[in-house]
């Protein structure tokens, strides 16, 4: 059919800003239409917005950096989308005050969003757009949860190769704004998740039913955990990583049997995410690639 895909640059920019909360233009840009003239974005967001899907706000203290984000009437309508169902953003997301109090996280997780799907392009990895969505409500029991700042789907090789992996993340993005102990404390909260077995009331597991861990209800492999920090110095970042060393060290086996790695989001945008500027949680002096063991010698 002639023009079947005429809204598709249109639904692409929606479901972005109903997934990743907010951005500003130059990060849409960079998301949705990276070969194109950054105007041909302007205008999709200014049409949007005349049709009431999205807004902006700007920030004054950010040289007026127009952030966008979506209207509630955009988010219902998104959500109904196959693509975005099952990832509902909060109440807030569409609210100009939260925007605004909330923009200098939400942002860098964008652009550390932006990072990896940068990388992919570059590399020939699949790792579209959509592929990073924040906010996972992962139960852990006790009516508490780890929702990591985001979650990564990424394939290494090219669609449609036989050569690649399917890799997993949870990504904490940590602006400083919290001490290093209540960061390291995420680290026994994601062990917590590798082995929660929720209870069933009334009903005992058997042998041909046996109890499992919830993660495996989602995961073929429990994602890898990655803390991207921002907002201080080497020396804050040397702080945070050996919290992080720390809490690890209570940790038993979760830290060998699952990669959890380290690295300041300026390293990542200097060098790009695969290469070896990640630090292993459990020996900090490695530098490995987030793609693989987290556990490959020097």
């Amino acid at each position: 059919m002639i023009g079947v895909d005429a809204g598709s640059g249109d639904r692409l920019a929606l479901g972005v800003l109903a997934q990743y909360r907010m951005a500003t233009t130059e990060q849409m840009h960079r998301v949705i239409a990276p070969g194109v003239r950054i105007e041909q974005t302007r205008r999709r967001l200014a049409r949007l917005r005349q049709e009431g899907l999205v807004d902006r706000i700007t920030l004054p203290q950010a040289g007026r950096t127009r952030v966008w984000f979506p209207t509630s009437y955009g988010v219902q309508l998104a959500c109904e989308w196959p693509e975005l169902r099952g990832h509902r953003p909060s109440r807030t997301v569409s609210d100009p005050t939260a925007v605004r109090l909330k923009a200098g996280h939400t942002l860098t997780v964008t652009e550390t969003a932006l990072v990896f799907l940068e990388d992919a392009r570059r590399r020939g990895d699949v790792c579209e757009p959509l592929d990073w969505i924040p906010e996972v409500h992962h139960p852990i029991g006790s009516g508490e949860a780890v929702i990591p700042d985001a979650l990564l789907y990424y394939r290494t090789g090219p669609a449609g190769g036989d050569s690649g992996s399917m890799l997993r993340a949870f990504v904490e993005v940590d602006r400083a704004t919290m001490g290093p102990e209540r960061l390291a404390a995420k680290l026994t909260a994601y062990e917590r998740l590798h082995r929660y077995v929720p209870v069933v009331p009334g009903r005992r597991p058997t042998f041909q039913e046996p109890a499992v861990e919830e993660w495996r209800r989602r995961y073929p492999l429990f994602p890898r955990v990655l803390f991207v920090l921002d907002g201080t110095g080497p020396a804050g970042v040397e702080n945070r990583i050996r919290a992080l060393r720390a809490a690890v060290g209570l940790l038993a086996r979760f830290p060998y049997d699952v990669p959890v790695l380290a690295v300041p989001l300026a390293d990542l945008l200097q060098h790009g995410p695969s290469a070896p500027v990640w630090r292993p949680v459990h020996d900090p002096d490695q530098r490995v690639p987030w793609t693989g063991s987290g556990h490959r010698q020097k």
